[in-house]
């Protein structure tokens, strides 16, 4: 099994058991631009605990998953993952965060094809402010490299003026600048 079929299942759950998400990360960035290889996905969500609780049954069988972890999450707006026990693949579920730039993101995601199936995915624009706040903080040029392959790809559909009240807000102004010298 590759990631993207671990990640399917994860979703699937995740719509069965009515949690609202969004794929983010390497794997919103591989939709929207140049893929590349990864060994887990990142997905954000949104739920309560009884959604929670019955998730995380669902996934006992096929995924390492520990559901007091799950719920200290959900409690603390924080991450938790599941281990696909027959490939090893990881899956990162992150409970969305209460900031402003969070919440308009979220708004934002939007439903696009994934290996066959409509999937709520980050915006393009959100997933190249993303990849550059994690570029800033982790000093990867991965990160960075993921984002200018987005804004190459969207170039004419990007929303220039979201790019840049969200990178002045998120104060990586400078890398979306640099960003924007790589790309023209």
């Amino acid at each position: 099994m590759t990631v993207e079929e671990v990640a399917q299942l994860v979703l699937q759950a995740l719509e069965e058991h009515e949690i609202a998400y969004m794929v983010v990360g390497s794997l919103a960035s591989n939709i929207h631009g140049v893929p590349r290889a990864t060994q887990d996905a990142d997905i954000v969500i949104e739920c309560n605990k009884p959604s929670l609780d019955s998730f995380m049954d669902s996934l006992q069988g096929n995924f390492y998953a520990d559901k007091q972890m799950a719920l200290d999450a959900l409690k603390n707006r924080s991450m938790f993952n599941v281990i696909h026990y027959s490939s090893g693949f990881k899956i990162d579920l992150i409970v969305r965060k209460s900031r402003s730039f969070d919440l308009e993101e979220f708004e934002r995601r939007i439903q696009m094809d994934f290996r066959g199936a409509a999937r709520w995915v980050a915006s393009p624009e959100d997933t190249v402010l993303a990849k550059l706040e994690w570029s800033q903080m982790s000093e990867s040029e991965r990160q960075f490299y993921d984002a200018v392959n987005i804004a190459k790809i969207q170039r004419s559909k990007l929303d220039i003026q979201y790019l840049k009240r969200w990178a002045n807000e998120l104060n990586i102004s400078k890398l979306l600048d640099k960003l924007f010298e790589v790309v023209n």
